[in-house]
This record gives C-alpha cells, sequence and structure tokens, in this order.
C-alpha cells in the first residue's frame, strides 16, 4: 500500500513538472551553479508544477477567498510592491514543500515497514501546506502590536519638539533623526514617510500613504488629527495630539498586560512537565524498594 501510494505521487510529481522542466532540471544539476543554482531549481521542482494545480484550484470561490486574504496580509508586511503573482509563487512553494514531504514518507514508511511515518507525512503535508497562511496572520497581528506600541512614544517626541517652537512638519522629520530599531514596522513605515517628505512631496499625501502602509486602525487616527489639526500648529496641535496620545497609552498597557498573561500561560505547561520529572524522580527509589 506505501509502495503504491509512493510511486503514484512521484509520478505525479514527475508529471506536474514535465518534460522540458526535466530537462532544465538536468542541465543545472550539472552545471552545479551553487546557492543561484538552488533556487532555480526550487522554482522548477515546486514552484511551478504546483502553481498550476493552484490556478486551478483557485476557480473554486473558497481558494479564491484563501488566496486573496493571504494576498491582503502580504501587500501590508511586504509593501505595495508586493504582486498577486509573487503570492500564487509563495503559496505554491508551501504546497509543493508539503507534498514534497508526503511523497518522501510514502517511500520510507515502505522501506523502513512504520505506518507510522505515513501518518507523520500526512501531518508534515498540513502542517507545511498551510503554515504560511497561518504564520501571515500571526506577522499581521505582532506588526499590528509594534505599530500601537511605538506610536505614544512617537507623539510625545513630537508634542515637545512642537511645543520648542518646532513647525509639525520639520518636528515629523527629527523624531526620525534617532533611529532606536530600523527594523521595527512604525521605523519604517515613519522612515519611507519622511524620505518622500524630503523628496518634495506634500505633507497632506505623504501622511494618507503613511495611514494606508501602515494599516492599523490607531495609525488612522494620528494621521486624521495631524492633517486637521497639522496646519494651526502651536498649543491647538499639541492639544490635539495630547488627547489621542492618553487613549494609545491605555491601549499600550492593555497589550501588555495580555502579554504578560499570555506568557504566564504558556509557562505553565513546562512547570507541569518539570513537576511531573520532579515527581518521578522522586518516587522511583521508593517503588524500586518496595519492589
Amino acid at each position: 500500500m506505501e509502495l503504491i501510494g509512493a510511486v503514484l505521487l512521484t509520478l505525479g510529481w514527475v508529471f506536474l513538472i514535465g518534460r522540458s522542466a526535466l530537462g532544465r532540471i538536468l542541465r543545472l544539476l550539472r552545471q552545479n551553479q551553487g546557492k543561484r543554482g538552488n533556487a532555480a531549481l526550487s522554482v522548477l521542482l515546486i514552484e511551478e508544477p504546483f502553481l498550476r494545480i493552484w490556478e486551478k484550484a483557485c476557480q473554486w470561490d473558497a481558494f479564491q477567498h484563501m488566496l486573496n486574504s493571504y494576498h491582503a496580509k502580504l501587500l501590508i508586511l511586504h509593501g505595495r510592491t508586493w504582486t498577486i503573482e509573487r503570492t500564487k509563487a509563495a503559496a505554491a512553494g508551501s504546497l509543493g514543500a508539503g507534498y514534497g514531504a508526503l511523497a518522501g514518507s510514502c517511500w520510507l514508511s515502505w522501506m523502513m515497514g512504520e505506518r507510522f511515518v505515513l501518518f507523520a507525512g500526512v501531518l508534515a503535508f498540513a502542517a507545511l501546506a498551510f503554515r504560511n497562511f497561518a504564520e501571515a496572520g500571526k506577522k499581521l497581528e505582532r506588526r499590528k502590536k509594534a505599530i500601537i506600541a511605538g506610536l505614544p512614544d512617537r507623539m510625545s517626541k513630537l508634542m515637545l519638539l512642537v511645543s520648542a517652537g518646532e513647525t509639525v512638519q520639520r518636528a515629523f522629520v527629527r523624531c526620525q533623526e534617532e533611529i532606536e530599531s530600523p527594523n521595527h514596522p512604525l521605523d519604517k513605515e515613519w522612515a519611507a514617510a519622511v524620505a518622500a517628505l524630503n523628496n518634495g512631496q506634500s505633507f497632506s499625501v505623504v501622511l494618507e500613504r503613511f495611514n494606508r502602509n501602515c494599516a492599523v486602525q490607531e495609525a488612522s487616527l494620528f494621521t486624521t488629527v495631524m492633517l486637521l489639526n497639522y496646519r494651526k500648529g502651536g498649543e491647538h496641535f499639541v492639544l490635539a495630539v495630547r488627547e489621542l496620545s492618553y487613549s494609545l497609552w491605555e491601549k499600550r498597557k492593555g497589550l501588555a498586560r495580555i502579554s504578560g498573561e499570555e506568557a504566564s500561560s504558556k509557562l505553565v505547561f513546562p512547570l507541569v512537565g518539570v513537576m511531573f520529572i520532579m515527581m518521578v524522580i522522586v518516587a522511583a527509589p521508593a517503588v524500586l524498594l518496595m519492589s
């Protein structure tokens, strides 16, 4: 049974790859071009064959909705230059990795005579095929929390600079002069906005793009307050930003509280495991003496 499944999966993979792609794969294997050749092999073996399957699957509404949702998340994570073709390639790569794990587990199950390996392969297929979809949602949630946590500090610095006599636009630029974490999502979007301002784009256009790129409700509130009050400057601007800052600080405290509760709940399972091991270590001598 395992041998038949392994042969069928392998033949199906070869059929998906196609005769012309097989020739290119053999040429790449003979040339041995290092990392560049490995990337090309990955495209020929995984992305291109399963991209055709994904294209056909997207004819059903369920898969099309899944792809659109996945693309929307990647668009926020990677920026507006991310295309639907790259999303399809990423989805096809995940599907191909899962298929490869399933085919490999079938061969291993046949050679070892263990059906548990086949069961593990089915689980690996499900995990690899849909891992990127789940990871995109988690990354998006982490990005949202990072932006919400970083906004109050930026707003406080902005208020101090405006209160000291800076214009709103100049204060916005100076908030980016000392970047603590260049990989922080808020720092990235803020730096892009500052670069656009330095290139001569209008402040309102830059803020609207900043709002779209952040894709967070709190950032939308911030840009709305900025657009409504940046021309007034001075005390009017500071009062408007301070009022919003209070609510964002409360949200930041709430996120910190939730993160602490999640961390403490994650520690429960390791503590239970350690307690169980300690009980075994303590009780084992007594049991051995009794026997």
